[in-house]
């Protein structure tokens, strides 16, 4: 159940920061999606706390996952850069959030 709720907290606070680009670009009603991704975000990571997942594992799988997805996301929505630099980059973060998972103790 942690990792369904890590998943939610990760594809939540996506939306939230993709609908924060939406509002910033002058549509204020995008706001409301804005705080109730991020409630709900924090609200699954900290379930996910909750049913046992190592705290270092679920903000690291968190955040990486959700800078990877972003940045694919802004890309394909708001047609950002998407470099090979960039690339390497989120593949370094996947890797770094890989031997985190697996140097933690199972959940």
């Amino acid at each position: 159940m942690a990792w369904l709720f890590l998943a939610c907290a990760i594809l939540t606070e996506v939306a939230a920061t993709l609908s924060l680009r939406t509002a910033a670009r002058g549509r204020p009603r995008w706001y409301v999606a804005v705080v109730a991704g991020y409630l709900v975000a924090f609200t699954c990571l900290s379930l996910a706390l909750a049913e046992g997942m190592a705290l270092g594992v679920a903000y690291g799988i968190w955040s990486a996952a959700g800078v990877a997805l972003t940045a694919v996301a802004g890309r394909l929505l708001f047609r950002e850069p998407f470099t090979w630099v960039t690339a390497v980059g989120v593949a370094l973060i996947a890797g770094g959030v890989l031997l985190i998972e697996l140097g933690a103790p199972p959940v």
